[in-house]
């Protein structure tokens, strides 16, 4: 039988940090953006595709118009403007991130808008991109710089529909269970700049969006709800969506009217594959949820860990997804035979991915942080062996309506809440998982980190040899 050693778990959450952090560095914006890009003679060059792909896409395009948003804007647009002629831009960039991303970069109009909510600083921004980009004439380049957070942080709702409407559909998707493909497919039915928005405006002018991904696998019309690619998804899907959630009643009146005209068809759909406006317009994708699992992997294998992939596509409820994580850990434990060959290195489980919170209680705390709580009452529940630590962060160094990244749980957790004088159990069951990992001094808070690729979870177990 397998029985536990007690390294110190502080040794063992600063492991998971590494790891945790090596993955973010490997979705940093600004290295990618500037392996990306090159220019020389009035003529720029975008690598396509992949870092690893040689092709690139070069024209000598008299003007270049500059526009960011998401949660990296600023340090993409940041290299970008480092390597772009001042010459060959038709005006001073412009980035719209979330407010605590939002810094002075010279040359940049920076906007600081609302996430996960939209705001009207937001409303605001996204008429001013609108602005820019339909100014864009044939000949010229619109040049995007795409992250996660970029569906909030530029809302335009359609017309007859008001922020204050968009907004309170988004909430009731956010907390529904919804997962961001069904959010993102209402919401591109209910802005004039998601779902190929964006490209539709600029057109005739050519475009490419340089694009970090926080989606699972990477659907770029699922990122930032596709504002430059084309939209499969139609009324009749974002009506279904709401019915699915039970949601069709709450939402706004406004909002049903209008995607009740679409349906009809007295509202244009969406541009979808194959139209003419989509020519002229190419991406790269230039960074994402598996590349930094990847790194989070080597980093875990550097530092002795037998590391494997638990999961790159982690979904689902969050405290469901911890308790099959913990049992998943369980069961592989268990399966060594104790005749066989002991355990001569520490386990690492790892999974990316971006869970959702059905919420039934009003306390709280986000996807990660619930998912760290779950975990840890689901270890206590199946008494999973080892000295071990559970890490889930979100890349961006923010979760949900909290200042907080995620949380990182031990085996002792649950005392130490227990003795702050908080119920963890009672805790999760009110959605308030900040403040039970406030109470035991598990959350992890890393501040805003410029990029945005969804979630990273580690799980690191040692053994007696």
């Amino acid at each position: 039988m397998i029985q536990p050693v007690q390294p110190t778990f502080y040794a063992i959450r600063q492991d998971a940090l590494a790891i945790f952090n090596a993955g973010v560095r490997a979705a940093d914006p600004y290295r990618a953006v500037k392996n990306c890009l090159a220019a020389g003679d009035n003529v720029l060059e975008i690598r396509l595709h992949s870092p690893e792909n040689a092709l690139f896409r070069s024209g000598r395009w008299p003007k270049i118009h500059l526009i960011a948003f998401g949660k990296a804007a600023c340090r993409m647009a940041q290299a970008a403007l480092e390597i772009i002629p001042e010459k060959l831009l038709a005006d001073p960039g412009l980035a719209v991130t979330n407010y605590e991303n939002a810094v002075p970069v010279a040359g940049l109009e920076v906007i600081g808008a609302g996430h996960p909510l939209p705001d009207e600083s937001g409303l605001k921004a996204a008429e001013r991109i609108a602005e820019r980009v339909k100014a864009a004439q044939a000949g010229e380049l619109v040049l995007f710089l795409i992250s996660g957070g970029g569906s909030a942080l530029i809302p335009c709702p359609v017309e007859g529909v008001s922020l204050e409407e968009k907004c309170a559909v988004t909430s009731l998707l956010l907390t529904s269970g919804a997962d961001i493909k069904e959010i993102n497919c209402v919401r591109k039915h209910l802005s004039r700049l998601k779902g190929g928005g964006l490209a539709q405006m600029a057109y005739p002018a050519d475009v490419h969006a340089l694009v970090l991904s926080d989606v699972l696998g990477d659907d770029l019309s699922s990122i930032a709800s596709g504002p430059t690619v084309p939209d499969r998804s139609t009324f009749a899907d974002a009506v279904a969506v709401l019915r699915k959630r039970h949601l069709w009643p709450q939402v706004p009146a406004a909002v049903r009217h209008y995607l009740e005209r679409g349906l009809a068809g007295k509202v244009p759909e969406t541009p979808k594959p194959g139209d003419k406006l989509f020519e002229n317009s190419d991406y790269t994708l230039i960074g994402s949820n598996r590349i930094s699992l990847n790194k989070a992997l080597e980093t875990a294998q550097e530092l002795g860990y037998d590391a494997s992939l638990y999961s790159d596509r982690f979904c689902g409820i969050a405290g469901e997804a911890a308790a099959e994580l913990a049992g998943a850990a369980d069961r592989r434990i268990k399966d060594v035979p104790a005749s066989g060959t002991p355990v001569r290195k520490p386990l690492a489980l790892l999974a990316g991915g971006e869970t959702t919170v059905l919420v039934k209680g009003r306390g709280r705390g986000g996807r990660n942080q619930e998912m760290a709580l779950a975990f840890a009452l689901a270890a206590e529940q199946i008494r999973l062996p080892g000295s071990w630590a559970f890490l889930s962060g979100g890349t961006d160094g923010r979760d949900g309506p909290t200042p907080s990244a995620g949380g990182i749980v031990d085996p002792a957790s649950l005392k130490r809440m227990t003795a702050a004088g908080v119920d963890p159990s009672g805790r999760l069951d009110d959605n308030d998982s900040y403040t039970a990992l406030g109470a035991s001094e598990d959350l992890l808070d890393t501040g805003a980190t410029g990029t945005n690729v969804a979630d990273l979870q580690v799980l690191l177990i040692h053994f007696a040899v």
